[in-house]
This record gives structure tokens, C-alpha cells and sequence, in this order.
């Protein structure tokens, strides 16, 4: 009601401004000619006339109507430089703060509700540097003053900042104008005012609020590195702590472009993704579909048959993936590339010094320009009673434990329903372990669609997986030699037995014992990172999964070019990381890959969407391949072919998903995945078809109905 009467207001204010040409009372001519008379009132009156102007002027500038240049003329004309200047300051002021607030009460609500994930980069912008974006605003008057103030009033900036930030950044305006207003009788238009020279001065006035940011910046460094002695000269460019894929990266780039640069870990060269990861999991997969391809040679016009195998020689082939995989991420690799590489544990003594503790019992200092933290992550094992004495696996320690098995485990309980959990599950249900998966939230890979995760559950049932949703573990106990998990579910307690224990429910990035606490740097769930990937340091920074958001091998190797660059040219042009196109793929049968949006994110986000969607079983080549489960669903902007984002499931989704990344990537639409030639039979060609869907559904009715009645005409 309240914003009803508010608007109701200000309509009837703007309709009387026009309706009894108040506009032309505020015009130059106008000003002009009563120029005299006001002069004698002012005489008369001075303080009634300057309160008076004074009000009107609020009225005016709060109300976004035409006329605030003319009076700030008025001003300098009626009341000289000094007060002139005092005067239409405070009331531009007062003015476009009234505006500012009237579109925060109206606007805001409804325009951050309806756009606020879209306004989620700017509001952040706002929130860290909006006095400074708001100054340069001001001081450059090709941005139109009522404009700044409503667009203003919708974004999270305090009224207070608001309110000074335009007094102060609005008075070099101002006093030029009030200062030309001392000339009125020679001014005939406002462009006479804004000469080239001028302009200019405005352009350089503009310069200023980035020059401050630079000085602001430079204080802040200072009082940041206040306690410590920074080095005259330096004996690296840059230090990487972590040899996973952020680590090796960021090295291999420092070294391309010359930079000396050394690359500590403390353990293994290619971190969690070669050693407990991506690659044995990958390999492990694989035996397990093989074994499930047999079960399944009716399907291809054999006979089916049950797999016959040492489970040892499997868990042997996924240490010989390993060990064929080791030399890409090897010492002698990087070595060979450049990169210094020393094998011990590494602390942060001070900003710019790494202490080493080498494997071989020596220690070592060593001083850097940057540092780059890429010390990756590890599983995380819930605090569930009992469960160090019945014993666990987590994807750190399961590859070694199992090898030493000569059969699968006869009864196995996979913790977890994410990503990891439902690749382990099925893998070793396929390879003849009876698993149970627990998970307590109500669906397995919760961050999917519900249909995604319906199939991915029927999936994994029809692979021998007991998929136990809704369950919390409460302990683990033990009775003699068995083992079990007690869960609730329903308000009911139930005792699963198992042999081994795997915990795959998530990773927790590594955030101590490297000397970040020490020096006081924030570690959160991650460490405290900007865009830029800077800590509170500005020469050290994190990649990876100890710097998040997400815990992607590639995302990492993403983050790395960014870390690298600007820590090794940061001091003449960073980079801010760009998130925009994410792609992951999980590796069950079918996998599910997905990038940008899927249905229930836009829900959430209250972002507007046109579905498409092409079901697999229609395609020739998965037809041919008995492999018809599964779809391709895009989500598009309404009317527009513009992608937000992409769901496969389906066999080798991972691999079909890299068009859509591209095509997000630059800016391509449906259209042009839908004019690129498909080789046939292929599984990419789902990708066209789905296009395909797309414009089907985009057909010009109109325009068709007349070609048929053309066409019909043509026959004669």
C-alpha cells in the first residue's frame, strides 16, 4: 500500500511539472529574463530565496526532472561561486539521494528477485568497490545523473556511502558549472559550456578514481606485509606448493614463459587424480563394464556368460593404468620442461620465504616473487561412533588394500551418494561385491534433476546396487568377527552388514601444515580467495581444490593459467577467473554430464527457460550399439536458440558434451550446432537432433502456411 501511495506521489507531481509548464519556467531563456527579478527577491529576502531555490532544486533532482542544469547555471548567477556551489552540492545531493531511495522502496524487491542471479556479479562488484565505481560515475558527466541514482538505488550499496560518495564526486561538476553560471548573460546554450577542452578535463577528472584504487591498494599491501622484511632480490620467480594438476600446471606455465620457477610435493607427482582418482577409477570402470558386457552377450547376438577372474590381476591392471599414466606427471618430465622439482614438505615461513623439509632428511630455504598454493584435498570421513574400529577405506587407501585381495569383497558399504560413491558402487557390484549405498538425503547425486537421479538409481539397482536413500548412519558396531552400519530410516533402526567400509562422501581441501595459519592467512572450507585468486597477500595465491568452489581435475588446470599469469605479470594486468562454462561428467553406465543450468538450478534461481529435449533411444548408432538409455535436454532462453544449459546421460555423455561446451563457451546457439555435419552413424549426432527439436519447435507457421499456398500455385 505503501509503495502505491508513494508512486501515486510522484505521478501526480510529474503530471502537474507538465501539465502547468513548469519545464519552461526552468528553461535557459526563462532564467534568463527573470535573472533581474530574482536578484532584487535574493536582495530583499536572501535567506528565504536561497531555502527556497534550495527546496525546489530537491524537488527537481529527487523527481529525475529536466532542468537540475540550468539551475545549477541559476546558482552561480543568483548567488556566486562560493554559496552557488554550497547550495546546489548539498541539494543535488539530498536530491539524488530521495531518488535513490524512492527506487530501492519501488524497484528493488522485484527487479533483485526477478534478475538477482544475473545482478549476482554486479552486486558483488558493488559490495567490494561500489564507493569507487559509484565516484567514477559522478566525476564523468556523460552518465546521466538520474540514471546513476535509480540504477543505484536497486543495487546493495549503503545510503551513507551513496550520499557522500556523490557529494564529493559531483562537486568538481559543480563548481565548473555554478562557475559558468557567474556568465549567464553571455551563456545562450548548455553545449556552449561543455567545450571540447572541458570535456577532456572531465575525461582526466574520470582517471582519478583509478589512480586512488591504485593508492588504496598500494596502503593496504603495506600495512598487509607491515610485520615482515620482504627480501632485496629473490631467489625464484615463483614457488608452487602441490603437484597435482593445479600445481603442475601453474609450473609448466611459469617455465614457458621463462620465469624460474620450483614445484614442491611432499609425496606423489601427480596428485589425487593419477594416484587415488580420476585414472584408477577410470580403470576400474572399465574392467567392471567389460565384466557386465559379458553378462549381457545376448544383447549383441552371443551368449552370455559369467565373467570368470582374478580380482587381483584387476586391481593389478589399475596400478599398471597408473604407472603408464606416472610419466606424463613425472619429475623427470617437468624437470625436462623447465620446472625445478623438489620432492619434501613445504612451509610458508613469511610472505615471499618456503622452508623445505626434503624427503632425504635436508633442508632448504628458498625466496619467491609469488607463491602458489595447490596443496589439493582429501577425503573427508564423517564423525559417525565406531567407525575406527570396524576400520574404513576411503579413495586414498582403497587402490593399495584392494589389491592385496584375491577376490572382491563378498559384502561392501559404500557411504555416499555422490559422483565417487555411485561410480564405486556400481563398479564393484559389476565386478560381483554385494554393495549397499547409503545415503541420507532423499536422492542419490542430489545436484542432478530428479529424473537424472531416478535413472542413475535404476542404474545402479540393475547393476546389484542396494541404493538406500533416506538413510542416516547412526555407528558402526561390531559382533565378533562381522561388521555392520546401523542407519535410520522412518524413524527405524537397521543393521547392514559389510567386509569393508568405503567413505565417499566428499573431500575437505588441505588447509594446515604448510604454514597458511601462521602467517595469517584465511582458510575457511577453502582458502580465502578474491577473483583474482589472491589470499590476503597479493603475491600469494591458491588453485585447486584447496581453493574451490569446485574439485574438478580440469577445473584446476583452469585455475592454474589464471594463478600463474597473475602472479607472474599481475603487477601490469590481472585476470579475473572466469566460471561461466563448468562441464562434469559422472562415469556410471550411462554417464551423466552436464554444463551451465540444469531444470532444478534455474527453478531455484527463478531463471526463465525453453526445454528441449531428444530421447537416445531414437538415434541409429545407439540403436545399433544396444546402448539406447538416456536423453539429451538443453535448456535455451525463452524464444532464442542462446544455450543456458545442457543434461547428457547416456553412453560416452562425457564425450558428447564437449560440443555444447564449446558452443556455450562462444557464444554459439542451437543454430549452428544444427548446421554443423554430424558424421553418421554417430552418437554426436544426438547433439544435432536435439537442435534438430529445437527448431522444429521454432518453425515459422506463418511463414510455411504461405509457401504451401505458393507452392500450390506453383502447381498451378
Amino acid at each position: 500500500m505503501k509503495k502505491i501511495i508513494i508512486i501515486a506521489i510522484i505521478s501526480a507531481l510529474l503530471v502537474a511539472f507538465f501539465a502547468f509548464d513548469v519545464d519552461q519556467l526552468l528553461s535557459l531563456e526563462s532564467i534568463k529574463s527573470s535573472q533581474d527579478q530574482i536578484a532584487e527577491w535574493k536582495n530583499a529576502q536572501p535567506l528565504l530565496v536561497g531555502l527556497g531555490f534550495l527546496g525546489i532544486y530537491i524537488a527537481v533532482t529527487a523527481l529525475s526532472l529536466p532542468g537540475a542544469a540550468v539551475m545549477t547555471l541559476a546558482a552561480g548567477a543568483f548567488f556566486g561561486v562560493v554559496w552557488g556551489t554550497i547550495i546546489v552540492s548539498f541539494a543535488s545531493t539530498i536530491g539524488a539521494t530521495c531518488a535513490f531511495l524512492a527506487a530501492r522502496f519501488i524497484l528493488k524487491e522485484s527487479v533483485q528477485s526477478k534478475f538477482g542471479d544475473r545482478l549476482q556479479a554486479l552486486n558483488d562488484g558493488i559490495e567490494k568497490e561500489g564507493a569507487f565505481y559509484l565516484f567514477t560515475l559522478r566525476l564523468v558527466p556523460v552518465f546521466p545523473f538520474f540514471l546513476i541514482n535509480l540504477l543505484m538505488g536497486l543495487t546493495p550499496i549503503k545510503t551513507l556511502t551513496f550520499f557522500f560518495v556523490s557529494q564529493i564526486g559531483m562537486l568538481a561538476g559543480t563548481v565548473v558549472y555554478v562557475n559558468a553560471g557567474t556568465q549567464l548573460a553571455q551563456i545562450d546554450s548548455l553545449a556552449g559550456i561543455l567545450s571540447p577542452s572541458l570535456i577532456a578535463s572531465f575525461a582526466l577528472l574520470g582517471i582519478f578514481p583509478l589512480i586512488a584504487k591504485k593508492i588504496i591498494s598500494s596502503i593496504q599491501k603495506k600495512k598487509v606485509y607491515a610485520k615482515w622484511n620482504k627480501p632485496k632480490s629473490f631467489d625464484r620467480n615463483l614457488i608452487v606448493i602441490g603437484g597435482g594438476a593445479a600445481g603442475l600446471v601453474s609450473s609448466y606455465i611459469a617455465a614457458a614463459v621463462k620465469a624460474k620457477v620450483t614445484l614442491i610435493e611432499a609425496h606423489k607427482m601427480g596428485g589425487d587424480c593419477l594416484n587415488y582418482g580420476c585414472v584408477p577409477s577410470k580403470a576400474l570402470i572399465k574392467s567392471a563394464k567389460v565384466a557386465q558386457q559379458m553378462r549381457d552377450g545376448e544383447k549383441y547376438g552371443l551368449e552370455s556368460t559369467t565373467p570368470t577372474f582374478s580380482f587381483k590381476k584387476v586391481m593389478a591392471r589399475v596400478h599398471d593404468i597408473i604407472a603408464a599414466v606416472e610419466p606424463h606427471d613425472s619429475v623427470e618430465r617437468y624437470t625436462g620442461l623447465g620446472v625445478e622439482v623438489l620432492q619434501g614438505y613445504a612451509k610458508v615461513v613469511d610472505p615471499w620465504t618456503v622452508e623445505i623439509a626434503l624427503n632425504d632428511g635436508t633442508t632448504q630455504r628458498l625466496t619467491a616473487r609469488s607463491i602458489v598454493i595447490a596443496a589439493g584435498a582429501q577425503p573427508f570421513v564423517p564423525p559417525i561412533p565406531g567407525l575406527d574400529d570396524v576400520g574404513y577405506l576411503t579413495s586414498d587407501t582403497l587402490w593399495d588394500e584392494l589389491a592385496k585381495h584375491e577376490e572382491p569383497p563378498k559384502r561392501m558399504v559404500v557411504l555416499g551418494g555422490g559422483p565417487i560413491g555411485c561410480e564405486l558402487a556400481q563398479s564393484f557390484a559389476r565386478l560381483g561385491s554385494a554393495v549397499a549405498q547409503i545415503e541420507m538425503l532423499p536422492r542419490i547425486m542430489i545436484r542432478e534433476d530428479q529424473e537424472v537421479s531416478d535413472l542413475a538409481k535404476s542404474a545402479l539397482e540393475k547393476s546389484g546396487v542396494q541404493v538406500l536413500t533416506e538413510h542416516k548412519a547412526l555407528r558402526c558396531e561390531k559382533d565378533g568377527d562381522d561388521k555392520y552400519i546401523v542407519v535410520e530410516h522412518a524413524g527405524e533402526e537397521k543393521r547392514v552388514p559389510f567386509d569393508i567400509l568405503i567413505c565417499a562422501v566428499g573431500r575437505t581441501a588441505r588447509l594446515t601444515g604448510y604454514g597458511l595459519e601462521d602467517i595469517g592467512v584465511s582458510t575457511e572450507r577453502t582458502v580465502v580467495t578474491n577473483d583474482y585468486l589472491e589470499t590476503i597477500y597479493p603475491n600469494i595465491y591458491a588453485a585447486g581444490d584447496v581453493a574451490g568452489p569446485f574439485q574438478f581435475t580440469h577445473t584446476a588446470a583452469h585455475q592454474a593459467w589464471y594463478a600463474a599469469v597473475n602472479s607472474l605479470f599481475g603487477d601490469f594486468k590481472k585476470f579475473k577467473v572466469d566460471y561461466s562454462v563448468i562441464p562434469w561428467t559422472t562415469f556410471i553406465d550411462p554417464e551423466v554430464a552436464r554444463v551451465g543450468l540444469n531444470e532444478q538450478e534455474a527453478k531455484e534461481k527463478g531463471i526463465e527457460y525453453e526445454l528441449t529435449r531428444y530421447e537416445i533411444d531414437d538415434l541409429d548408432r545407439a540403436i545399433a550399439d544396444s546402448a539406447t538409455d538416456g536423453f539429451v535436454k538443453v535448456l535455451t532462453v525463452p524464444g532464442k536458440d542462446k544455450i543456458l544449459g545442457v543434461t547428457i546421460v547416456g553412453t560416452h555423455a562425457g564425450d558428447l558434451l564437449a560440443e555444447f561446451v564449446f558452443a556455450m563457451k562462444h557464444g554459439m546457439g542451437l543454430n549452428k550446432i544444427l548446421g554443423t555435419i554430424h558424421t553418421y552413424p554417430t552418437l554426436a549426432e544426438a547433439n544435432k537432433y536435439a537442435a534438430g527439436e529445437w527448431k522444429r519447435a521454432h518453425a515459422p507457421e506463418k511463414v510455411l502456411a504461405w509457401l504451401e499456398k505458393f507452392h500450390g500455385w506453383r502447381r498451378g
